[in-house]
């Protein structure tokens, strides 16, 4: 019979976890979704507790853990902040990550220990204009010159590029021309480490968000820059692929910080809902308050075994792809939907940016979007059953 419970080595570190963001986390969200701005004190102890390490080995700073400790303080960051959960996410999945997976011993001493100790976060950059989900759309470019990359072209929605501790950024870019079957061209997309002081690198403008206001995100331009050719992240012309097995990990961390979502609208409604009076009654007496939360809480649980089972795959050495995709779609949903529902619940009180209902209503949008849409994820699971 499976066991779902939690062994005490990951129930302590998820009990951390939920006390710092209760205690540290919490009290200064608001603030800072205000105000626009990078939680920097609220990293610098992330990376003292070793959150940013949690995957990676000790003999490159980390903390010798696994993704599923990770995916585990996620969704307790993510109840109360998804600015700073996404942050550790994008960290560690699509910043370090990579470097881990397919860099060079050299490139993993270089880079990691920064990383894994929260001193220096890395960012990636995927998405263009025409490219995302699409990698064909690709234009960004580098070529080979006397031993050195030259890139040129843009990206957008680059999380973590831009703060004072981004020192890397890894791009994909066209190397070449690969020929496909039926005689016609293919793009070769490599992968490469820019560190972010290289000459010609530049972060522009950080955006204007609906939500995850604390997260760094800036469109990125890239003017003639030159990195040395081993700079170039694992097997060239191999860096699409590669970093799409990055993002299968990287969908059952974002479904763990949309679970911890969800349930921190769980948590709140029912809060609420034992004070709130209305007619003479607490709302929470009302079947139509109490149904409405109970189906917030159904989507949470399923949404938390969603991305438990994937984990437990990943770990396992067995088949995720399909795992992750299913949990990614059911958690994203399932935040959206618990924070709709829990600013009716709150009613006006829901439609004010001080109270973190609301700031979960327009947070919640982008884990629809980011890190593969939930059309992607449909498409991935279609493709698996033959369609």
């Amino acid at each position: 019979m499976p066991d779902f419970e939690l062994s005490e080595d990951y129930q302590d570190l998820s009990d951390t976890v939920r006390e710092f963001a209760d205690e540290v986390v919490a009290p200064v969200s608001a603030r800072h979704d205000e105000e626009r701005s990078f939680p920097y004190e609220v990293v610098k102890q992330m990376g003292e507790m070793g959150l940013f390490g949690l995957p990676f080995p000790e003999e490159y700073g980390g903390m010798g853990g696994d993704y599923f400790a990770l995916s585990l303080a996620l969704e307790q960051l993510g109840r109360v902040d998804q600015s700073v959960a996404i942050t550790l996410e994008a960290g560690v999945s699509l910043g370090a990550m990579p470097v881990y997976r397919f860099g060079t011993e050299d490139q993993k001493q270089q880079w990691l220990p920064d990383l894994a100790a929260g001193k220096a976060i890395a960012g990636f950059g995927l998405t263009e204009s025409e490219a995302g989900s699409d990698a064909s759309g690709t234009k960004t470019t580098a070529r080979l010159e006397d031993g050195h990359w030259v890139i040129n072209g843009s990206k957008e929605f680059i999380t973590n590029s831009g703060t004072d501790i981004t020192r890397l950024v890894t791009v994909t870019a066209v190397t070449g021309q690969n020929e496909a079957p039926g005689g016609e061209a293919k793009k070769e997309i490599s992968t490469i480490l820019v560190p972010t002081d290289t000459p010609g690198f530049r972060a522009e403008k950080a955006y204007n968000k609906v939500g995850w206001n604390a997260s760094d995100t800036h469109p990125l331009t890239l003017s003639d820059v030159r990195v040395p050719e081993a700079n170039l992240l694992g097997q060239r012309g191999r860096g699409y692929a590669n970093f799409l097995s990055v993002l299968d990990e990287g969908r059952i961390a974002i479904a763990a910080l949309a679970t911890g979502a969800a349930q921190g609208c769980v948590d709140l409604s029912v809060k609420y809902a034992k004070e709130r009076q209305a007619f003479g009654h607490k709302i929470g007496e009302y079947q139509a308050i109490q149904f409405k939360i109970a189906r917030m809480q159904a989507r949470a649980h399923t949404a938390r075994l969603a991305y438990y089972d994937a984990a437990a795959r990943m770990l396992a050495g067995k088949p995720f792809k399909t795992q992750a995709a299913i949990a990614k779609m059911v958690a994203g949903e399932a935040a959206m939907d618990n924070s709709r529902d829990a600013t009716q619940v709150f009613g006006g009180y829901g439609f004010m940016n001080e109270f973190t209902v609301a700031r979960h209503y327009r947070d919640s949008k982008i884990l629809e979007v980011g890190e593969g849409t939930t059309e992607v994820q449909l498409m991935l699971i279609a493709r698996e059953l033959g369609l």
